[in-house]
């Protein structure tokens, strides 16, 4: 038997904004039950890198695969991004929950009007990922009368109840008060040991060498350094790498 086909694919990923070349020729791919996290600097290019892979941003140049389906560069067709978008869920900075819906009218919504799933299989769903991030008992809640750290855990099932094979994560902890970042990260962590495959832009450097099969260092739109995160943190090889962990280690 051959090697499994990776879920995602990217060959020579280059994005411009204007003149600004943002990714300047990113090489990645990503196995099934794979958990990579990214690593670098604000400005470096890592959370645009994560948005083209669901085709929240186009790029210039290169090539996109994610499941199995090719994401083509410039402005990709409504259905296409629609495909995409069933197969990498996405967890973002800020929650996205819509403040008029129940929580659980948040996370049946799209299950129901993407994937055709009645109304019972996606409230049945839905409360079994409720259950899964620890928050069934504010179903019929509004996004208003939770905490952040429950809307982000919210976000989390939202994305969850398209069953895609990717999770995606930008930051999903940086627009949180330190006390709630902690729960979050319990949720994400316990992806992690489900065999999720999950690609993570964060600043969270304890969880990245915890729960990372591979670290990515993104440093002025390029991958400069991967491996093992342990070997990254400890024994990086490029002066940029060894710079920028020196600082953020030293901060932590």
């Amino acid at each position: 038997m051959g090697q499994p086909q990776p879920v995602v694919t990217v060959e020579n990923l280059h994005k411009h904004y204007g003149d600004a070349h943002v990714l300047k020729g990113v090489d990645m791919q990503v196995s099934a039950g794979e958990v990579v996290v990214i690593l670098g600097a604000s400005g470096s290019g890592k959370s645009t890198l994560i948005r083209c892979l669901n085709g929240l941003e186009t790029y210039s140049e290169g090539s996109v695969v994610v499941g199995g389906l090719s994401l083509p560069a410039n402005r990709p067709g409504l259905r296409v991004l629609k495909d995409i978008r069933k197969e990498a869920g996405m967890v973002f900075q800020q929650f996205n929950l819509f403040p008029h819906k129940t929580v659980l009218e948040n996370i049946t919504l799209a299950p129901r009007k993407v994937r055709g799933k009645s109304r019972e299989a996606a409230r049945q769903h839905a409360m079994e990922l409720l259950e899964k991030v620890h928050i069934a008992a504010h179903a019929h809640k509004y996004p208003g009368q939770l905490s952040g750290g429950q809307q982000q855990r919210v976000a989390i099932a939202r994305a969850l109840a398209m069953e895609p094979k990717l999770m995606l994560f930008d930051e999903p902890t940086s627009a949180l008060d330190p006390e709630m970042v902690s729960e979050v990260l319990d949720v994400m962590r316990e992806l992690a040991r489900s065999g999720m495959t999950m690609i993570i832009v964060t600043h969270e450097m304890n969880f990245a060498r915890e729960v990372a099969d591979r670290a990515v260092y993104v440093h002025d739109g390029r991958i400069l350094e991967q491996g093992p995160p342990r070997q990254l943190f400890e024994a990086p090889v490029h002066e940029r790498t060894k710079a920028f962990f020196s600082s953020v280690l030293k901060q932590g």
